[in-house]
Protein backbone atom coordinates (compact mmCIF):
# COMPACT_ATOMS: atom_id res chain seq x y z
CA UNK A 1 0.00 0.00 0.00
CA UNK A 2 1.08 3.35 -0.73
CA UNK A 3 2.36 5.91 2.01
CA UNK A 4 -0.09 8.14 2.43
CA UNK A 5 2.29 10.71 4.40
CA UNK A 6 5.01 10.09 1.89
CA UNK A 7 2.35 11.40 -1.12
CA UNK A 8 1.44 14.58 0.75
CA UNK A 9 5.42 14.98 1.50
CA UNK A 10 6.60 14.82 -2.03
CA UNK A 11 3.73 16.71 -3.71
CA UNK A 12 4.66 19.76 -1.59
CA UNK A 13 7.90 19.43 -3.26
CA UNK A 14 6.14 19.39 -6.30
CA UNK A 15 4.49 22.65 -5.36
CA UNK A 16 7.22 24.49 -4.80
CA UNK A 17 9.68 23.28 -7.73
CA UNK A 18 6.52 23.73 -9.85
CA UNK A 19 6.12 27.25 -7.92
CA UNK A 20 9.71 28.41 -8.77
CA UNK A 21 8.45 28.31 -12.92
CA UNK A 22 5.52 30.05 -12.06
CA UNK A 23 2.83 27.67 -12.27
CA UNK A 24 0.06 27.32 -9.10
CA UNK A 25 -0.26 23.43 -8.66
CA UNK A 26 -3.81 24.51 -6.97
CA UNK A 27 -4.93 25.60 -9.73
CA UNK A 28 -3.79 23.06 -12.02
CA UNK A 29 -5.60 20.72 -9.76
CA UNK A 30 -9.34 22.83 -9.25
CA UNK A 31 -9.25 22.50 -13.38
CA UNK A 32 -8.48 19.21 -14.18
CA UNK A 33 -11.38 18.06 -11.77
CA UNK A 34 -13.49 19.66 -14.40
CA UNK A 35 -12.43 17.86 -17.19
CA UNK A 36 -14.52 14.71 -18.76
CA UNK A 37 -13.47 12.26 -20.80
CA UNK A 38 -16.47 10.60 -22.67
CA UNK A 39 -14.92 6.69 -21.76
CA UNK A 40 -16.56 4.38 -24.99
CA UNK A 41 -18.43 1.50 -23.82
CA UNK A 42 -17.19 -0.74 -26.82
CA UNK A 43 -14.25 -1.75 -25.47
CA UNK A 44 -16.20 -3.77 -22.59
CA UNK A 45 -17.52 -6.02 -25.33
CA UNK A 46 -15.43 -6.08 -28.30
CA UNK A 47 -17.70 -4.11 -30.47
CA UNK A 48 -20.64 -6.50 -30.58
CA UNK A 49 -23.15 -4.79 -29.31
CA UNK A 50 -26.74 -6.55 -28.08
CA UNK A 51 -28.81 -6.42 -31.27
CA UNK A 52 -29.00 -10.56 -30.70
CA UNK A 53 -26.20 -11.30 -33.27
CA UNK A 54 -22.95 -11.70 -32.87
CA UNK A 55 -21.41 -12.42 -36.09
CA UNK A 56 -17.97 -10.70 -37.59
CA UNK A 57 -18.24 -6.70 -37.46
CA UNK A 58 -17.29 -6.43 -40.84
CA UNK A 59 -17.01 -2.90 -42.56
CA UNK A 60 -13.59 -2.17 -41.72
CA UNK A 61 -13.38 -2.94 -37.98
CA UNK A 62 -12.00 -5.21 -36.45
CA UNK A 63 -10.96 -6.47 -32.58
CA UNK A 64 -8.38 -8.98 -31.92
CA UNK A 65 -7.49 -11.17 -29.03
CA UNK A 66 -9.45 -13.27 -26.75
CA UNK A 67 -9.10 -12.26 -23.49
CA UNK A 68 -11.92 -14.28 -21.02
CA UNK A 69 -14.49 -12.37 -19.40
CA UNK A 70 -15.93 -10.39 -22.00
CA UNK A 71 -19.33 -8.55 -21.18
CA UNK A 72 -22.05 -10.11 -23.05
CA UNK A 73 -25.16 -8.15 -21.71
CA UNK A 74 -26.25 -4.22 -20.91
CA UNK A 75 -25.94 -5.27 -17.09
CA UNK A 76 -22.52 -6.77 -17.60
CA UNK A 77 -21.26 -4.25 -19.31
CA UNK A 78 -22.48 -1.62 -17.05
CA UNK A 79 -20.81 -3.75 -14.02
CA UNK A 80 -17.67 -3.45 -15.59
CA UNK A 81 -17.79 -0.01 -16.53
CA UNK A 82 -18.59 0.78 -12.71
CA UNK A 83 -14.97 -0.99 -11.88
CA UNK A 84 -13.12 1.31 -14.32
CA UNK A 85 -14.97 4.89 -13.09
CA UNK A 86 -14.05 4.14 -9.65
CA UNK A 87 -10.39 3.35 -10.58
CA UNK A 88 -10.19 6.76 -12.81
CA UNK A 89 -9.76 10.02 -10.96
CA UNK A 90 -12.60 12.66 -11.72
CA UNK A 91 -16.40 12.35 -13.02
CA UNK A 92 -16.44 11.48 -16.44
CA UNK A 93 -19.05 10.39 -19.45
CA UNK A 94 -19.85 7.35 -21.62
CA UNK A 95 -20.06 6.81 -24.90
CA UNK A 96 -22.87 4.82 -26.59
CA UNK A 97 -23.03 3.16 -29.96
CA UNK A 98 -26.71 2.55 -31.71
CA UNK A 99 -26.19 -1.03 -31.56
CA UNK A 100 -25.91 -0.93 -27.76
CA UNK A 101 -29.39 -0.46 -27.09
CA UNK A 102 -31.81 -3.28 -25.09
CA UNK A 103 -34.14 -4.95 -27.39
CA UNK A 104 -36.59 -7.11 -25.77
CA UNK A 105 -37.48 -8.26 -29.35
CA UNK A 106 -35.09 -7.72 -32.46
CA UNK A 107 -35.67 -4.25 -33.79
CA UNK A 108 -33.75 -2.67 -37.03
CA UNK A 109 -31.86 0.10 -36.90
CA UNK A 110 -34.31 2.59 -38.60
CA UNK A 111 -36.72 1.94 -36.05
CA UNK A 112 -34.60 2.40 -32.45
CA UNK A 113 -36.48 4.67 -29.81
CA UNK A 114 -35.47 6.29 -27.25
CA UNK A 115 -37.22 3.24 -24.49
CA UNK A 116 -34.32 1.21 -26.27
CA UNK A 117 -31.72 2.81 -24.05
CA UNK A 118 -33.91 4.10 -20.84
CA UNK A 119 -31.83 1.70 -18.95
CA UNK A 120 -29.04 3.23 -19.76
CA UNK A 121 -30.85 6.68 -19.13
CA UNK A 122 -31.24 5.64 -15.66
CA UNK A 123 -28.35 3.91 -15.09
CA UNK A 124 -26.43 7.12 -16.16
CA UNK A 125 -28.56 9.38 -13.54
CA UNK A 126 -27.78 7.05 -10.81
CA UNK A 127 -24.04 6.80 -11.14
CA UNK A 128 -23.48 10.68 -12.09
CA UNK A 129 -22.47 10.14 -15.60
CA UNK A 130 -23.58 11.84 -18.96
CA UNK A 131 -23.84 10.13 -22.19
CA UNK A 132 -22.48 10.51 -25.60
CA UNK A 133 -23.91 8.95 -28.63
CA UNK A 134 -23.16 7.33 -32.61
CA UNK A 135 -25.18 5.69 -34.92
CA UNK A 136 -24.15 2.49 -36.23
CA UNK A 137 -23.39 2.17 -39.84
CA UNK A 138 -21.19 -0.88 -39.68
CA UNK A 139 -22.08 -4.80 -38.77
CA UNK A 140 -25.23 -5.40 -40.75
CA UNK A 141 -26.91 -6.24 -43.81
CA UNK A 142 -27.63 -3.01 -45.31
CA UNK A 143 -23.84 -2.29 -44.83
CA UNK A 144 -22.26 -5.19 -46.11
CA UNK A 145 -21.47 -3.76 -49.62
CA UNK A 146 -19.11 -0.78 -47.75
CA UNK A 147 -21.95 1.77 -48.35
CA UNK A 148 -24.57 3.33 -46.05
CA UNK A 149 -25.27 7.02 -46.49
CA UNK A 150 -23.68 7.35 -49.82
CA UNK A 151 -25.27 4.34 -51.21
CA UNK A 152 -26.06 4.33 -54.87
CA UNK A 153 -29.38 2.52 -53.14
CA UNK A 154 -31.84 5.22 -53.01
CA UNK A 155 -33.96 2.76 -50.66
CA UNK A 156 -30.11 1.79 -48.67
CA UNK A 157 -29.88 5.53 -48.50
CA UNK A 158 -33.13 6.11 -46.73
CA UNK A 159 -32.62 3.14 -44.12
CA UNK A 160 -29.45 4.77 -43.09
CA UNK A 161 -31.00 8.09 -43.23
CA UNK A 162 -34.09 7.22 -40.65
CA UNK A 163 -31.41 5.63 -38.21
CA UNK A 164 -29.96 8.87 -38.34
CA UNK A 165 -32.80 10.83 -37.74
CA UNK A 166 -33.59 8.05 -35.20
CA UNK A 167 -30.44 8.51 -33.22
CA UNK A 168 -30.80 12.18 -33.02
CA UNK A 169 -33.91 11.95 -31.14
CA UNK A 170 -32.49 9.58 -28.85
CA UNK A 171 -28.97 11.59 -28.01
CA UNK A 172 -31.49 14.83 -27.39
CA UNK A 173 -33.37 12.91 -24.54
CA UNK A 174 -30.24 11.55 -23.16
CA UNK A 175 -29.02 15.28 -23.22
CA UNK A 176 -32.42 16.43 -21.82
CA UNK A 177 -32.50 13.97 -18.60
CA UNK A 178 -28.75 14.86 -18.06
CA UNK A 179 -29.03 18.36 -18.12
CA UNK A 180 -26.03 18.73 -20.93
CA UNK A 181 -25.68 18.09 -24.43
CA UNK A 182 -25.09 14.78 -25.20
CA UNK A 183 -22.71 14.34 -28.43
CA UNK A 184 -23.77 12.69 -31.47
CA UNK A 185 -21.06 11.67 -33.46
CA UNK A 186 -21.23 10.32 -37.38
CA UNK A 187 -19.07 8.22 -38.75
CA UNK A 188 -19.82 5.98 -41.94
CA UNK A 189 -17.69 3.72 -43.26
CA UNK A 190 -18.57 4.02 -46.97
CA UNK A 191 -16.04 3.61 -49.29
CA UNK A 192 -14.05 1.89 -51.99
CA UNK A 193 -11.43 -0.91 -51.83
CA UNK A 194 -9.97 0.22 -55.61
CA UNK A 195 -9.43 3.18 -57.36
CA UNK A 196 -12.95 4.83 -58.11
CA UNK A 197 -14.05 6.27 -61.53
CA UNK A 198 -16.05 9.02 -59.77
CA UNK A 199 -15.20 10.62 -56.32
CA UNK A 200 -17.81 13.26 -56.41
CA UNK A 201 -21.14 11.25 -57.14
CA UNK A 202 -20.79 9.26 -53.53
CA UNK A 203 -19.81 12.83 -52.07
CA UNK A 204 -23.00 14.52 -53.08
CA UNK A 205 -24.85 11.25 -51.76
CA UNK A 206 -23.06 11.66 -48.72
CA UNK A 207 -23.85 15.52 -48.22
CA UNK A 208 -27.96 14.53 -49.41
CA UNK A 209 -28.67 12.18 -46.70
CA UNK A 210 -26.41 13.98 -43.56
CA UNK A 211 -28.70 17.35 -45.01
CA UNK A 212 -32.02 15.07 -44.36
CA UNK A 213 -30.76 13.69 -41.26
CA UNK A 214 -29.88 17.39 -39.85
CA UNK A 215 -33.00 18.67 -41.34
CA UNK A 216 -34.38 19.29 -38.13
CA UNK A 217 -32.81 21.65 -35.78
CA UNK A 218 -32.69 20.02 -32.09
CA UNK A 219 -31.85 22.00 -29.04
CA UNK A 220 -28.15 22.87 -28.53
CA UNK A 221 -28.57 22.04 -24.89
CA UNK A 222 -29.77 19.11 -25.31
CA UNK A 223 -27.40 17.53 -28.43
CA UNK A 224 -24.51 18.31 -30.53
CA UNK A 225 -24.14 16.89 -33.63
CA UNK A 226 -20.42 15.91 -35.10
CA UNK A 227 -19.60 14.30 -38.39
CA UNK A 228 -15.82 11.67 -38.45
CA UNK A 229 -13.31 12.05 -41.28
CA UNK A 230 -11.35 9.07 -42.10
CA UNK A 231 -8.15 8.42 -44.34
CA UNK A 232 -8.72 5.34 -45.39
CA UNK A 233 -9.96 1.54 -43.78
CA UNK A 234 -9.76 -1.97 -44.26
CA UNK A 235 -11.96 -2.07 -47.34
CA UNK A 236 -11.87 1.09 -48.73
CA UNK A 237 -8.18 1.87 -49.04
CA UNK A 238 -8.37 3.71 -52.01
CA UNK A 239 -10.56 6.13 -51.23
CA UNK A 240 -13.08 7.30 -48.43
CA UNK A 241 -16.18 8.92 -49.12
CA UNK A 242 -16.04 11.44 -45.85
CA UNK A 243 -12.71 12.31 -45.60
CA UNK A 244 -11.17 15.10 -43.60
CA UNK A 245 -11.76 17.70 -46.49
CA UNK A 246 -15.68 16.71 -47.00
CA UNK A 247 -16.20 16.63 -43.38
CA UNK A 248 -13.81 20.20 -42.60
CA UNK A 249 -16.42 21.68 -45.55
CA UNK A 250 -19.31 19.86 -44.02
CA UNK A 251 -18.75 21.08 -40.26
CA UNK A 252 -17.70 24.65 -41.41
CA UNK A 253 -20.79 25.29 -43.84
CA UNK A 254 -23.51 23.33 -41.37
CA UNK A 255 -22.06 24.67 -38.66
CA UNK A 256 -21.15 20.92 -36.95
CA UNK A 257 -18.42 20.13 -34.65
CA UNK A 258 -15.75 18.06 -36.52
CA UNK A 259 -14.46 15.17 -34.93
CA UNK A 260 -10.44 14.21 -35.26
CA UNK A 261 -9.31 10.50 -34.69
CA UNK A 262 -5.80 10.49 -33.51
CA UNK A 263 -5.68 7.01 -35.87
CA UNK A 264 -7.93 8.24 -38.60
CA UNK A 265 -4.82 10.17 -41.28
CA UNK A 266 -1.97 9.57 -42.81
CA UNK A 267 0.83 7.43 -40.11
CA UNK A 268 3.04 10.82 -40.65
CA UNK A 269 -0.03 13.23 -40.00
CA UNK A 270 -1.10 14.13 -36.36
CA UNK A 271 -4.06 15.63 -35.22
CA UNK A 272 -2.36 18.15 -31.73
CA UNK A 273 -1.45 19.40 -35.25
CA UNK A 274 -5.01 19.95 -36.36
CA UNK A 275 -6.56 21.39 -33.10
CA UNK A 276 -6.36 25.10 -33.36
CA UNK A 277 -6.10 25.48 -37.33
CA UNK A 278 -9.68 23.35 -37.42
CA UNK A 279 -11.05 25.91 -34.54
CA UNK A 280 -10.70 28.51 -35.93
CA UNK A 281 -13.77 27.58 -38.58
CA UNK A 282 -15.62 24.96 -36.45
CA UNK A 283 -17.51 25.98 -33.60
CA UNK A 284 -16.17 23.19 -31.70
CA UNK A 285 -14.02 20.01 -31.75
CA UNK A 286 -14.69 16.15 -30.58
CA UNK A 287 -11.81 14.00 -30.33
CA UNK A 288 -11.29 10.54 -30.35
CA UNK A 289 -8.43 9.41 -28.60
CA UNK A 290 -6.87 6.72 -29.88
CA UNK A 291 -3.43 4.67 -30.84
CA UNK A 292 -2.65 3.47 -34.51
CA UNK A 293 0.00 0.82 -34.88
CA UNK A 294 1.44 1.81 -38.50
CA UNK A 295 -2.51 1.51 -39.65
CA UNK A 296 -6.44 2.92 -37.98
CA UNK A 297 -5.39 -0.23 -35.21
CA UNK A 298 -7.49 1.82 -32.02
CA UNK A 299 -4.75 0.58 -29.75
CA UNK A 300 -5.19 1.36 -25.76
CA UNK A 301 -3.86 4.66 -25.28
CA UNK A 302 -0.60 5.01 -24.16
CA UNK A 303 1.58 8.35 -22.42
CA UNK A 304 3.00 8.90 -25.90
CA UNK A 305 4.45 12.14 -27.57
CA UNK A 306 1.57 12.37 -29.48
CA UNK A 307 -1.35 12.08 -26.31
CA UNK A 308 1.17 14.84 -24.71
CA UNK A 309 0.83 16.77 -27.87
CA UNK A 310 -2.37 16.82 -27.81
CA UNK A 311 -3.43 18.05 -24.43
CA UNK A 312 -0.51 20.48 -24.76
CA UNK A 313 -2.72 21.92 -27.65
CA UNK A 314 -6.09 21.92 -25.85
CA UNK A 315 -4.43 23.59 -22.72
CA UNK A 316 -2.17 25.88 -24.36
CA UNK A 317 -5.01 27.45 -26.81
CA UNK A 318 -7.41 27.43 -23.58
CA UNK A 319 -9.73 25.27 -25.91
CA UNK A 320 -11.21 22.94 -22.81
CA UNK A 321 -14.71 24.47 -23.35
CA UNK A 322 -14.38 24.09 -26.98
CA UNK A 323 -13.38 20.34 -27.14
CA UNK A 324 -14.64 17.25 -26.36
CA UNK A 325 -12.30 14.49 -25.18
CA UNK A 326 -13.38 11.04 -26.01
CA UNK A 327 -11.75 7.79 -26.25
CA UNK A 328 -11.61 5.17 -29.27
CA UNK A 329 -9.91 1.78 -28.69
CA UNK A 330 -10.47 -1.72 -28.42
CA UNK A 331 -8.18 -4.49 -27.16
CA UNK A 332 -9.33 -7.76 -26.68
CA UNK A 333 -6.15 -9.08 -26.02
CA UNK A 334 -5.69 -7.53 -22.09
CA UNK A 335 -8.31 -7.41 -19.40
CA UNK A 336 -10.76 -5.09 -20.75
CA UNK A 337 -11.90 -3.16 -17.63
CA UNK A 338 -7.89 -2.70 -17.29
CA UNK A 339 -7.53 -1.55 -21.11
CA UNK A 340 -10.63 1.18 -19.91
CA UNK A 341 -8.37 1.97 -17.36
CA UNK A 342 -5.02 2.64 -18.31
CA UNK A 343 -6.26 4.49 -21.47
CA UNK A 344 -8.23 7.23 -19.66
CA UNK A 345 -5.88 7.69 -16.56
CA UNK A 346 -3.01 7.64 -19.19
CA UNK A 347 -5.35 10.49 -21.05
CA UNK A 348 -6.18 12.51 -17.85
CA UNK A 349 -2.33 12.50 -16.84
CA UNK A 350 -1.48 13.94 -20.19
CA UNK A 351 -3.89 16.66 -19.30
CA UNK A 352 -2.73 17.46 -15.93
CA UNK A 353 0.85 17.37 -17.31
CA UNK A 354 -0.41 20.64 -20.20
CA UNK A 355 -1.83 22.31 -16.99
CA UNK A 356 1.03 21.93 -14.98
CA UNK A 357 3.39 24.21 -17.83
CA UNK A 358 3.93 28.10 -17.29
CA UNK A 359 2.03 28.91 -20.38
CA UNK A 360 2.20 32.47 -20.07
CA UNK A 361 5.82 32.64 -19.71
CA UNK A 362 6.57 30.15 -22.65
CA UNK A 363 4.48 32.38 -24.83
CA UNK A 364 6.03 35.70 -23.80
CA UNK A 365 9.23 33.88 -24.54
CA UNK A 366 8.05 33.13 -28.24
CA UNK A 367 6.61 36.24 -28.79
CA UNK A 368 9.92 38.03 -27.95
CA UNK A 369 11.53 35.24 -30.05
CA UNK A 370 13.38 33.88 -27.15
CA UNK A 371 13.57 30.13 -28.70
CA UNK A 372 16.70 29.45 -26.91
CA UNK A 373 14.58 29.72 -23.31
CA UNK A 374 11.43 28.35 -24.85
CA UNK A 375 13.32 25.23 -26.07
CA UNK A 376 15.56 25.14 -22.95
CA UNK A 377 12.32 25.69 -20.69
CA UNK A 378 10.15 22.58 -22.28
CA UNK A 379 13.01 20.48 -21.88
CA UNK A 380 13.32 21.11 -18.14
CA UNK A 381 9.60 20.59 -17.75
CA UNK A 382 10.50 16.82 -19.08
CA UNK A 383 11.99 15.80 -15.68
CA UNK A 384 9.61 18.23 -12.87
CA UNK A 385 8.00 16.09 -10.49
CA UNK A 386 4.39 15.27 -12.62
CA UNK A 387 4.15 12.40 -11.14
CA UNK A 388 4.12 13.24 -7.58
CA UNK A 389 0.70 15.61 -8.07
CA UNK A 390 -0.89 12.88 -9.82
CA UNK A 391 -0.38 10.57 -6.85
CA UNK A 392 -1.64 13.33 -4.81
CA UNK A 393 -4.72 14.31 -6.80
CA UNK A 394 -5.61 10.11 -7.35
CA UNK A 395 -5.48 10.17 -3.08
CA UNK A 396 -7.37 13.00 -2.76
CA UNK A 397 -10.65 12.10 -4.84
CA UNK A 398 -9.56 8.03 -3.11
CA UNK A 399 -8.60 7.03 -6.31
CA UNK A 400 -5.79 3.91 -5.93
CA UNK A 401 -2.04 5.66 -6.16
CA UNK A 402 0.01 4.36 -8.52
CA UNK A 403 -0.64 0.41 -10.40
CA UNK A 404 -2.31 -0.39 -7.24
CA UNK A 405 -5.43 -0.29 -9.26
CA UNK A 406 -4.12 -3.52 -10.71
CA UNK A 407 -4.92 -5.33 -7.69
CA UNK A 408 -8.71 -4.22 -7.99
CA UNK A 409 -8.84 -5.52 -11.38
CA UNK A 410 -7.65 -8.61 -11.02
CA UNK A 411 -9.69 -9.61 -8.38
CA UNK A 412 -12.66 -8.54 -10.09
CA UNK A 413 -11.25 -10.66 -12.66
CA UNK A 414 -11.42 -13.94 -10.06
CA UNK A 415 -14.36 -13.11 -8.40
CA UNK A 416 -17.10 -12.27 -12.00
CA UNK A 417 -15.18 -12.19 -14.98
CA UNK A 418 -13.89 -15.69 -15.09
CA UNK A 419 -17.07 -16.81 -14.10
CA UNK A 420 -19.05 -15.89 -16.99
CA UNK A 421 -20.48 -18.45 -19.05
CA UNK A 422 -18.60 -19.56 -22.13
CA UNK A 423 -15.63 -17.79 -20.71
CA UNK A 424 -14.08 -19.70 -17.72
CA UNK A 425 -10.61 -20.07 -18.81
CA UNK A 426 -7.14 -19.40 -17.27
CA UNK A 427 -5.96 -15.87 -17.62
CA UNK A 428 -2.42 -15.05 -18.40
CA UNK A 429 -1.68 -12.15 -16.46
Amino acid sequence: MTNTANIENAFQLAKERYAAMGVDVDIALQRIRNVAISVHCWQGDDVMGFEGDEGALGNGLAVTGNYPGRARTPDELREDLQLAYSLIPGRHRLNLHALYGEFQTPVDRDQIEVEHFQGWIDWAGDQGVSLDFNPSYFSHPKAADGFTLAHADAGIRQFWIDHGIASRKIAAAMGAAQGNPCVNNFWVPDGYKDVPVSRSAPRERLAASLDEIFAVDLPAEHTLDAVECKLFGIGSESYVVGSHEFYMGYAISRNKVLCLDAGHFHPTEVISDKISAALMYVPELLLHVSRGVRWDSDHVVTYSDELQAIMQEIVRGQYLDRVHIGLDFFDASINRVAAWAIGTRNALKAVMAALLEPIDQLQQLEREGDYTARLALTEELKSMPFGAVWDYYCQSVDVPVGAEWLDKVRDYEQRVQLHRTGDLQVAVS
